[in-house]
This record gives C-alpha cells, sequence and structure tokens, in this order.
C-alpha cells in the first residue's frame, strides 16, 4: 500500500493543447479516491498519467515516496482495470487471472493460491475453467478485479470500469467494489463520469473540469459547500438550481448578501411548496410546467414569471427561469398550477458573478 501525491501536474498535447493543467492531489494511504467530471474533463488522461501510459509534460507523480514521472509502467507496482475487461478471450479465468503473475516468473504454486483466494473473494471459484465468452458482464469485470487483486499492487486503478453495465449490475458491482477495496485496504484511484458512483464510492473526491480541479473533499461536504457553479450543478442530482441574485424578486428577498452575490443557488430538495416566505430565506412563485413521478419522491419543473440572462455555467445546467423542486411522495400540483416555493436561510448557496467563488449566505 501507499499514497499517491500529483504536485502541479500538467499534460500538454503537440500543437500546445493543455489536457491537464496543474493538478494538486494527495491520496492517503488505503483512501479510495475518485475523480468525477464530464467527458473530456481530463480525468483518464490524469489516471493514465499516473499508470505511467500518458508522458508527464510538468510536474511530480509521487507513489509511496517514489517520484514515478520516469519509470516505466510494469514498475511502478499498480494495477489497472478497464472500461473494456481487456481478458484474453482465449484463456480461462483461472489463467487470464494468472497471466500477469507468470509473466514476471512467480512460482506456480504461489499463483495457484493467489488466483485461489482471489478467485474466493470475488465468488469466482466455480467459474475459474470458464472462457469470458461463457460469463456475464459482472463476472466479467470481476475477473478483471481478479487480475488486479492477484498482483497485491500498492495502489489499483479504475478506469470507469462499470461504464458498460447495465444500471441494475452497476449499482451491485459498485457495491461489492466498495466492499472489496475497504477489505483489501489497497490505496485505490477511480474514474467515473457518474456522480452518483462518485458520490457513493469515494473517501475523497476531486471534481475536474477542463483539465483542472474545482474541488476536493469528503463527497458530503462537497455536496452541502460546493466551491462554484460548476461543482453545484454538476453534483447532485436533479441539479441545483442556480438563479441571478440580480432580479428585483430575490435581491429584494436577500438583501444585503445580493450585494457581492451574483448567482443563488438552491437544491430542489430543499425547497417546500408554501404560502409563507420564511424569514432571511426566499420564496418563488412558479408556473408547473411538467411532473415526474419517480416512486417515493416526485419531481416538479416550474418556469419563473422573472427569467434569468445568466448563461448556464454547463451543459447540463437548467435552463434560465426554469425551477425543479423535488417533493416526498406522489401527491403533486397539476400542470399549469401556480405555486409557489420557498427555502430557509441555511439552504442557499451563493457565489460571486462569474461562479468560482462560493460565499457566505
Amino acid at each position: 500500500m501507499a499514497n499517491v501525491t500529483l504536485r502541479n501536474v500538467r499534460k500538454t498535447y503537440t500543437g500546445g493543447f493543455e489536457a491537464i493543467k496543474g493538478v494538486n492531489v494527495d491520496v492517503a494511504d488505503g483512501q479510495f479516491c475518485v475523480l468525477v467530471g464530464p467527458s473530456g474533463c481530463g480525468k483518464s488522461t490524469l489516471l493514465r498519467m499516473v499508470a505511467g501510459l500518458e508522458t508527464v509534460t510538468g510536474g511530480e507523480i509521487d507513489i509511496g515516496g517514489r517520484v514515478v514521472n520516469q519509470i516505466e509502467p510494469a514498475d511502478r507496482d499498480i494495477a489497472m482495470v478497464f472500461q473494456n475487461y481487456a481478458l484474453y478471450p482465449h484463456m480461462s479465468v483461472y489463467n487470464n487471472m494468472a497471466y500477469g503473475l507468470r509473466n514476471r516468473g512467480m512460482a506456480e504454486a504461489e499463483i495457484k493460491t493467489r488466483v485461489e483466494e482471489a478467485a474466493r473473494v470475488l465468488e469466482l471459484t466455480s467459474m475459474l475453467e470458464r472462457k469470458p465468452r461463457q460469463l456475464s458482464g459482472g463476472q466479467r469485470q470481476r475477473v478483471a478485479m481478479g487480475r488486479a487483486i492477484v498482483r497485491q499492487p500498492k495502489v489499483f486503478l479504475f478506469d470507469e470500469p462499470l461504464s458498460n453495465l447495465d444500471a441494475k449490475l452497476r449499482i451491485a458491482m459498485r457495491v461489492e467494489i466498495r466492499k472489496l477495496q475497504r477489505r483489501l485496504n489497497t490505496t485505490s484511484i477511480y474514474v467515473t463520469h457518474d456522480q452518483l458512483e462518485a458520490m457513493t464510492l469515494a473517501d475523497v473526491l476531486v471534481v475536474m473540469n477542463g483539465g483542472q480541479v474545482e474541488q476536493v473533499g469528503n463527497p458530503l461536504a462537497i455536496y452541502e459547500k460546493p466551491a462554484t457553479t460548476f461543482v453545484a450543478s454538476f453534483i447532485g442530482a436533479p441539479p441545483m438550481n442556480l438563479m441571478s441574485t440580480r432580479s428585483d424578486e430575490i435581491k429584494s428577498q436577500l438583501g444585503g448578501s445580493a450585494t457581492e452575490a451574483g448567482v443563488l443557488g438552491i437544491r430542489p430538495e430543499d425547497f417546500v411548496i408554501t404560502d409563507q416566505t420564511p424569514a432571511g430565506g426566499v420564496a418563488l412563485p412558479l408556473t408547473v410546467e411538467a411532473i415526474e413521478r419517480v416512486g417515493a419522491e416526485t419531481f416538479v419543473y416550474g418556469s419563473r414569471e422573472q427569467e434569468d440572462q445568466r448563461v448556464a455555467a454547463t451543459p447540463g445546467e437548467l435552463p434560465p427561469g426554469e425551477v425543479i423542486v423535488r417533493i416526498p411522495g406522489t401527491e403533486a400540483p397539476a400542470i399549469g398550477a401556480r405555486i409557489r416555493v420557498a427555502a430557509i436561510r441555511p439552504k442557499l448557496h451563493l457565489f460571486s458573478d462569474d461562479g468560482r467563488t462560493r460565499l457566505e449566505a
């Protein structure tokens, strides 16, 4: 096991494209770190740099107290699990898991011990003689993890390993990966674009955008206090409602707090439908445009009369003037109804005009 430290790590490709822009991250020994962000944000590139599959333009990557910038991937004492499993189709499960150990010249008796132990942990014992084509997607992914486990590396690297699985299997495998990591207590770095996956797996969450780190921390702390409007809109489903504080409707309710702030954020679950305006809070009149009932909760999509003109921070952010309210149960107002929603002061999030700075509400 080992800690992993990235110091001002940069990656620039031929032609001048800067994919990674001075990333600093510390992953403690035994921690599960998740890199999350939209497609193209640089998270997989950063993981491949840790693995040695991409060269480092600047900065240092330290694994277990050793700078590995110039060290070959095979000598970094890491094991990587890929999205496409990367199994040899002509080999049995046993031989897929044993392959890397044989290449290292390990004694067959030790290989057998390691493979059988990994198979037991991953519930693959009865499948050791099967070929990959005889396995389900989840079983293939467990074989890929087994191949990494038998190496007993200092660090596990996961590059979107669940992306090819259906939704139900992703949930089951997510739980299995977390249980396995806790059992082995091996330092792990995991890449995903799925913020729910990131929130449930991570000890430490690294939110990336445009080759940079937007925020690092405990997942719940990031959810409760996002540092930027990008983080606010990316972490959380549905996304946080973001609106300008410059409209008279909101400015009058925020009072002095609106002086420096340009953007107000309220999560859908922090609204309540009410005729009252909470002291120090914010209330908004809405026209109900759509309803989504998803079982234990309902999403109410409403439009405001005074639409904001602020440009959306991310492609996934709500259109200006649209507000989502999440309410428990299935009872909901009718489409076209006029309602009033409110949020109390502690549930308000304020940001600077450019969305880059969080302010005290």
